[in-house]
C-alpha cells in the first residue's frame, strides 16, 4: 500500500464533506493503485470495508468528548500508519488530529486545510478554554509547517495560511468541483422533488442545502422568508445533512414568524436526491453569516457549486470566498440582513429572464471534480 487517506469526517455521509473526501480519496487510489481511506464510523457503518482497490477504515470508538475523542483518533492513525509504514510514500490529510501521527513517518505529507480548527471549533463547541485553543493552533501550525504540500479549496483559506507563515510556494489552489448537469435537467412532475412542495406538486420554492451550525445562517433565511409572506404559492425546502432533532430550534423559530406550514424539511437524503431539489428550485440560497468561521478562513460551499452546476439562481451573503466562487454570476447580499435577502429573493423571482441568464454563465463557469482530481494530480507529481 502505497498511499493513504485520513479524515476526521464520517463517510459516506450527507454531509457535503463526505462528497469532497470521496472525490479525493478516489483520485488518491487512482494515482498510487489503491490506498487506504481512514475516516471516522459507527452509524452501522462496517468497521473494514473494501472497496475495488482502497480499503476503508472505520474508527467507531464511542468517545463524548471532543478534543478526548479526537486524541484517539490520533492514536488509532498511528497504529494504521506503523501497520504499513514499510510500503507507504504519501499520507494526505484533512486535519490536524490526522496529520500529527505522520509528521515522525519517511512519507510525504500532503496537508489538505478545507477550514481550520482552531477558527471552527468556537462555533462546534464554544466551552473551549482559550488554553484549549492556543494549543490547537500551536499543533495545526506545526502540522502546515511540517507538510510538504498545502491543499487549499479557496484562494481566501490560502492567502490565511500564508499570512500563518506558511511557505506560500507548497500551498497549492485545488477547488471543489460539481458534477455537471445538463441545460435543462429537472425533475419532472410528481418526481421526489417536487411531489411534496403542494398537493398539486405546483408553485416555486427556494431551497437551502446543508447543515445547520448558527454560521450557516438558517435563522436569517427563515426571517427573510417570512417577509415574503405576499407570495403565497411560495414554499422554503431545507435538505439538512443532519437528523431532524438538530432541526427543532429551527422548526420553532418557523411557528413563531408564521411560516411553518409553507418550510418543507428533508433530512439526511441521499446526494443524488438533494440534486433532484436543487435542479427544481427557483432560488438557491445561501446566507452564510459575517463570522469569523466565514470571513478569517473562507469557505467553498459545495452547495453553491452544485446549485452553478444545476442552473439554479443563487442567492448568497456576500462574503470574500463565496465571491471568489460565484462572481457576478448570482445576486449577493450583505449577510446578517433578513430584510436584504428577502428583497434579492423577491428581485430573482420577479426578474426570471435575468436570473436564467445569470444562472447560465454560472453552469458554464463552475469547475467540474475531473478538473479538481487532475490539479490534486499534479499536486501528487509535484510532491
Amino acid at each position: 500500500m502505497r498511499a493513504a487517506y485520513f479524515a476526521f469526517d464520517r463517510f459516506p455521509s450527507s454531509k457535503g464533506s463526505a462528497v469532497h473526501i470521496g472525490q479525493m480519496a478516489g483520485e488518491l487510489s487512482d494515482h498510487f493503485g489503491g490506498g487506504l481511506l481512514g475516516v471516522l464510523g459507527g452509524g452501522g457503518l462496517p468497521r473494514y470495508q473494501q472497496e475495488g482497490d482502497v480499503r476503508i477504515a472505520r474508527f467507531d470508538m464511542r468517545v463524548p468528548n471532543l478534543i478526548d475523542r479526537a486524541e484517539a483518533y490520533s492514536h488509532w492513525v498511528a497504529a494504521h500508519l506503523r501497520a504499513h509504514q514499510e510500503t507507504l510514500e504519501l499520507v494526505h490529510v484533512r486535519d490536524p488530529w490526522s496529520a500529527l501521527p505522520a509528521l515522525g513517518l519517511p512519507v510525504k505529507l500532503v496537508y489538505e486545510a478545507n477550514g481550520l480548527p482552531s477558527i471552527e471549533l468556537p462555533h462546534t463547541w464554544p466551552q473551549a478554554a482559550p488554553s484549549t485553543l492556543a494549543k490547537l493552533r500551536a499543533l495545526e501550525l506545526r502540522c502546515l509547517e511540517r507538510a510538504d504540500a498545502v491543499v487549499v479549496p479557496s484562494r481566501v483559506i490560502g492567502d490565511a495560511i500564508r499570512k500563518m507563515g506558511i511557505n506560500p510556494e507548497k500551498i497549492y489552489h485545488v477547488p471543489n468541483g460539481a458534477h455537471p448537469v445538463p441545460s435543462g435537467h429537472g425533475p419532472s412532475p410528481g418526481s421526489p422533488a417536487t411531489a411534496p412542495v403542494s398537493p398539486a406538486g405546483a408553485g416555486p420554492y427556494l431551497i437551502y442545502v446543508g447543515a445547520l451550525q448558527r454560521w450557516q445562517g438558517v435563522d436569517v433565511l427563515l426571517r427573510a422568508f417570512a417577509r415574503l409572506a405576499d407570495l403565497t404559492t411560495l414554499r422554503l425546502v431545507i435538505c439538512s445533512s443532519v437528523p431532524e432533532r438538530r432541526a427543532r430550534p429551527f422548526q420553532r423559530l418557523a411557528e413563531r414568524l408564521g411560516v411553518a406550514e409553507r418550510v418543507v424539511w428533508r433530512f439526511t437524503l441521499p446526494h443524488e436526491q438533494v440534486a433532484g431539489w436543487l435542479a427544481g428550485a427557483a432560488v438557491s440560497v445561501a446566507p452564510l453569516t459575517a463570522c469569523p468561521r466565514n470571513l478569517d478562513q473562507g469557505c467553498a460551499p459545495l452547495k453553491i457549486l452544485e446549485s452553478m452546476a444545476a442552473g439554479t439562481p443563487v442567492v448568497a451573503s456576500d462574503l470574500p470566498a463565496v465571491r471568489e466562487i460565484l462572481g457576478d454570476d448570482g445576486r449577493l447580499v450583505a449577510p446578517d440582513r433578513p430584510a436584504e435577502l428577502a428583497r434579492a429573493i423577491r428581485i430573482t423571482l420577479e426578474y426570471p429572464e435575468a436570473a436564467r441568464e445569470l444562472a447560465g454563465r454560472a453552469r458554464r463557469r463552475v469547475p467540474t471534480w475531473a478538473d479538481s482530481r487532475e490539479r490534486l494530480a499534479a499536486v501528487y507529481r509535484r510532491v
